[in-house]
């Protein structure tokens, strides 16, 4: 049954929440990513202004999630929760690449219109946000390393090499086309194996 209602929505999705950490239900994490993969796409498609970085943005966002389930409280809703990594992947992104960033009163709204506050992360991380993205990034390696290949070596150049699709197809030797089917499955698989495993992460 569908939501009639803002508190409905909250209720339901804190249920697959709850569904999700507690007893790994596969079909709560299919659930909430059906719900929100779309509007946090549009979302990060807005800041990036490009369809190819905002759908790895929006697997990676999912992927923290996923991870951070336990740190989901039903103070305020699930989406400004998951916008709210979303923007801070995003930011991250920027870093990274040392980017120009856009103006944050384009970061005021999510793509349902609402107002979001978000927090902007401080240049340095203190000593428990380092341990904390240790943490996160060797578990979403431990993930990345049940892949079979080519699905394992071609999310490991697309995201830890940070190397482009048509860098990919050269040092593969295989056409783009095949690079962004391959990339796609792969994303696919890596998206079950998170919700198969759960809080076991």
């Amino acid at each position: 049954m569908e939501p009639n209602t803002p508190s409905d929505r909250l209720q339901l999705d804190y249920q697959l929440v709850c569904d999700a950490r507690e007893r790994g239900s596969r079909k709560a994490y299919a659930d909430l990513m059906a719900s929100y993969r779309e509007p946090l796409y549009l979302l990060l498609l807005r800041m990036t202004r490009n369809t190819t970085t905002a759908d790895d943005l929006t697997v990676e966002t999912f992927s923290k999630a996923f991870l951070q389930l336990h740190r989901y409280a039903p103070t305020g809703s699930f989406s400004s929760w998951l916008f709210s990594i979303g923007v801070n992947t995003y930011i991250d992104y920027l870093r990274k690449r040392r980017l120009d960033t856009i103006p944050l009163s384009d970061l005021s709204h999510n793509s349902a219109g609402d107002f979001v506050e978000y927090q902007l992360p401080s240049g340095q991380p203190n000593p428990e946000e380092t341990m904390i993205r240790m943490q996160r990034d060797e578990s979403l390696k431990q993930i990345v390393s049940q892949l079979k290949e080519p699905y394992r070596r071609i999310i490991e150049m697309r995201f830890y090499e940070d190397l482009s699709y048509e860098e990919i197809a050269e040092r593969l030797k295989i056409p783009l086309g095949t690079v962004k089917v391959r990339l796609s499955r792969a994303k696919a698989l890596l998206s079950s194996i998170i919700a198969k495993k759960g809080d076991d992460l």
